[in-house]
């Protein structure tokens, strides 16, 4: 009968194929002296100034096209509708990740980073610093957004998440924590090194399925929440809104994506990397 084995492991003489990086030092306080780590940090806020600047005015532009009091009656036809600001994000996602990946990993999201960290992937002060700079290039790219288009921005909602009426807060964690889960799950299948180490182009190709996880999150949970799954890009345009509703739901947007993170962290590096993480192998005799 047949034999389930490790695939982690190469059948002859069980000697692995690919080898994982030695985790990152919980705290490294050396690398507060390395310009790579700033260069990453800069390289962060960069990223996410441009991700909310292009997907915010997005969203503004598709609410502006589509207001019947501006636009008439058949305005409802309009704009490029929720499938176009989908794209917008995933694409953004997209460019950005093959942009930044070879200087700071292209996190472009506390909650990614926050994932990672729980890998060890990343050392806490990174990711503090990474963090810091996520939220404050995404404040940055809504109040460039509001800066062009203050009119617009106010009138329109300024895309701060919120949980849409209908809705329970229940529903909108929810949605928060599996949205996040898909993507943080997606960013370690497609940087994973065994995988990286058998097919040598999915490290170019890894951008691609992050960002296509960041579209099809956007479909299902645009109705939902407007779709966070990226605290920074929440913080960023509650701050420069700053509405009443969208300061209550904010804990939501923290809460889920970082549930969401940790649970995909867990899942991936002690469920499916087991074998590789040091847990041990499962074999059975079917």
């Amino acid at each position: 009968m047949g034999k389930e084995v490790d695939v982690s492991t190469l059948e002859a003489g069980g000697v692995r194929d690919y080898e994982d990086p030695p985790p990152a030092p919980l705290v490294d306080i050396d690398e507060l002296g390395s310009w790579s780590l700033y260069r990453a940090v800069i390289a962060e806020f960069v990223a996410t100034l441009l991700f909310l600047y292009v997907t915010v005015a997005t969203v503004i532009g598709y609410k502006h096209q589509t207001d019947a009091a501006v636009n008439g009656a058949d305005a409802a036809c309009g704009g490029v509708g929720i499938l176009g600001i989908a794209w917008a994000f995933g694409g953004m996602i997209f460019i950005l990740v093959y942009c930044t990946a070879g200087v700071s990993g292209g996190h472009i999201n506390p909650a990614v980073t926050f994932g990672l960290f729980l890998a060890r992937k990343v050392s806490l002060v990174r990711a503090v610093l990474y963090m810091a700079a996520q939220c404050l290039g995404a404040i940055c790219g809504v109040t460039l957004v509001k800066g062009f288009q203050s009119g617009l921005y106010v009138r329109h909602g300024g895309g701060a998440n919120e949980v849409s009426a209908g809705y329970s807060t229940g529903t909108g964690l929810t949605a928060e924590i599996i949205g996040t889960f898909v993507l943080v799950y997606t960013v370690f299948s497609a940087t994973d090194p065994k995988r990286n180490a058998r097919d040598s182009h999915v490290p170019v190709l890894a951008p691609l399925p992050i960002g296509f996880a960041v579209f099809m999150v956007h479909l299902a949970t645009i109705p939902i929440t407007g779709t966070g799954i990226n605290p920074a890009r929440s913080l960023g345009a509650a701050v420069v809104y700053n509405n009443s509703k969208a300061w209550s739901d904010q804990w939501i947007f923290w809460a889920g994506p970082f549930i969401g993170a940790a649970i995909a962290a867990l899942y991936h590096q002690i469920i499916l990397r087991a074998s590789a993480r040091g847990y041990g192998s499962f074999r059975s005799n079917a």
